[in-house]
């Protein structure tokens, strides 16, 4: 009897909590015209939560962490007329030295495109990135580029990326520089593009460059995410430590999953350490990241449930979503002056460079090419151009990505079948 009491007492008070939230719901009045700064103290929708909890500011126009992406091409690179033989891609972050910016990036210089992995041989490449070297130049204004030279050969066989050294990155680490990169040990496609990370060290950013000749980061083992490959390894440093945030292709084809992990080690030789959370980020095609206030900001790309967003970590592990926005850099290698400092207060990013890849729109020919990209993700600028949140583009892009054959079909057929159950009526 006196649990049913309780039972009853119970139901009640829920009952009245209810109409009691919900008269205080109704009674609240409209929301404010004038859309508030701070969160109001009042009930909110899921939508209106967000945006004050999941966002550094509700209009994107004030988020020190949004911005639109403007294109430069760039002077002083020959691309053989962009006939497929020459290609560059997949930049370093940008260094600077000696009054100079520096950049290193993937050069492929064949007799033929890339053919695939089942035509592929010692001269002719499989994919964009086979068969290649590290190349690197030099500028001072980021824009006329004096191409250099190679910077990383390929090593003799067994040695790691006897095959191709693609896609590095810099690192200054105690008046020395170190450059990171895939070591492929197989043409790409032949698996699951086989690839961990190898190094290379110099006393200056013109080398000559010393080949550590052994893998600081290995492929995860097997049935692991990473089990066969360690992409674009992207070094900053923090904590007094080297972080290496790098991207795998995990899963079956043509299902492939593209997320991103984290390796550090107190030397950059190694040994590296891998997270015991990765993946940490769960999209995105490239590494691209740049220390922002006491975290790390990165710029997410292309693949994935939260493409074509910028996250942000505070404590340099878990990301969270800090803006969405379009047209964003492929394979963003942004200038990040303060990424060896070991800040606390990073200052972010005004520009960088990036690639187009299949430049021609041509798969026979296929190519890609560096060029520039300009933002607004700094504590140090206020660009209200970059801020723009409503960009028109010109009719040309929308209809570029237009109906294919295939789905003119589709929708042909559907059409005519509607007609015959129409006319039978």
């Amino acid at each position: 009897m006196l649990k049913n009491i309780l039972l009853s007492v119970i139901v009640l008070a829920t009952a009245i909590s209810c109409v009691q939230t919900k008269t205080e719901t109704k009674d609240q009045g409209g929301f404010p015209f004038i859309l508030p700064k701070e969160k109001p103290a009042r009930e909110l929708s899921a939508a209106m939560e967000r945006i004050y909890t999941d966002y550094v500011s509700p209009q994107p126009q004030d988020n020190e962490l949004f911005s639109q992406f403007k294109y430069s091409e760039l002077k002083g690179f020959d691309y053989n007329n962009y006939d497929g033989t020459i290609s560059r891609r997949d930049p370093s972050k940008t260094l600077f030295h000696n009054g100079k910016y520096y950049i290193w990036y993937t050069y492929r210089n064949t007799p033929t495109p890339p053919q695939g992995a089942d035509k592929c041989n010692d001269t002719i490449p499989s994919a964009d990135w086979d068969l290649s070297e590290i190349w690197y130049a030099t500028s001072t204004d980021g824009f006329n580029w004096e191409e250099q030279g190679v910077a990383i050969e390929r090593p003799e066989k067994p040695n790691v990326g006897w095959r191709s050294v693609t896609t590095t990155d810099i690192l200054k680490w105690k008046g020395k520089y170190y450059l990171y990169y895939q070591g492929f040990m197989q043409a790409s496609g032949k698996r699951g593009d086989d690839c961990p990370v190898a190094v290379s060290y110099a006393d200056s950013p013109d080398g000559p460059w010393t080949p550590y000749n052994k893998i600081v980061i290995a492929n995860g083992a097997e049935g692991e995410w990473d089990q066969y490959s360690i992409h674009d390894p992207y070094p900053l440093v923090h904590d007094g430590k080297i972080y290496i945030y790098y991207k795998s292709d995990f899963g079956e084809k043509p299902h492939l999953v593209r997320m991103q992990g984290l390796a550090i080690a107190d030397d950059p030789l190694g040994p590296f350490t891998k997270h015991p959370l990765n993946p940490l980020i769960t999209s995105g095609h490239e590494t691209s990241l740049f220390p922002f206030k006491e975290g790390v900001a990165a710029l997410v790309y292309k693949d994935g449930p939260e493409h074509n967003t910028i996250q942000y970590a505070k404590d340099w592990v878990n990301f969270e979503i800090a803006s969405i926005t379009e047209l964003m850099p492929y394979a963003a290698a942004p200038y990040v002056p303060d990424a060896f400092d070991d800040t606390k207060d990073g200052r972010g990013i005004t520009w960088g460079m990036a690639h187009f890849i299949n430049v021609n729109s041509d798969w026979d020919r296929f190519c890609s090419k560096l060029v520039r990209f300009d933002c607004d993700l700094s504590q140090d600028v206020h660009d209200p151009e970059m801020k723009a949140h409503r960009v028109v583009h010109k009719t040309d892009v929308y209809y570029r990505q237009g109906l294919s054959e295939k789905q003119r079909q589709r929708i042909n057929q559907k059409n005519t079948q509607l007609l015959k159950v129409s006319s039978l009526k």
